[in-house]
């Protein structure tokens, strides 16, 4: 078995393997602070999605970052977590 770092380690020198990561990096941040905020309600999956009004299966494809939620969906999250939804433009990152 190959461990994990060695494996990032080589795919880290492919070009097309670090564009892709890159791409997937707004993603990874949103599923990240969906998890911080269901983690600072402390509500478990299943607890969030009965505030939502939806399945914990929906919870947990939101927190994987496989689908990109709605406004209207953060905004329930937010609701439900006690958090006030805020949407920012930033300046993207010159190459």
């Amino acid at each position: 078995m190959i461990p994990a770092e060695e494996s990032f380690a080589k795919w880290r020198k492919d070009p097309a393997y670090v564009d892709a990561y890159n791409e997937l990096t707004d993603e990874f941040a949103l599923a990240e602070t969906i998890i911080r905020a269901r983690a600072a309600a402390r509500l478990t999956q299943e607890q969030l999605a009965q505030r939502m009004h939806t399945t914990q299966a929906v919870i947990a494809r939101l927190e994987s970052g496989r689908v990109k939620p709605s406004t209207r969906t953060l905004e329930k999250l937010a609701a439900a977590t006690g958090m006030r939804l805020r949407i920012t433009f930033e300046p993207a990152p010159t190459v």
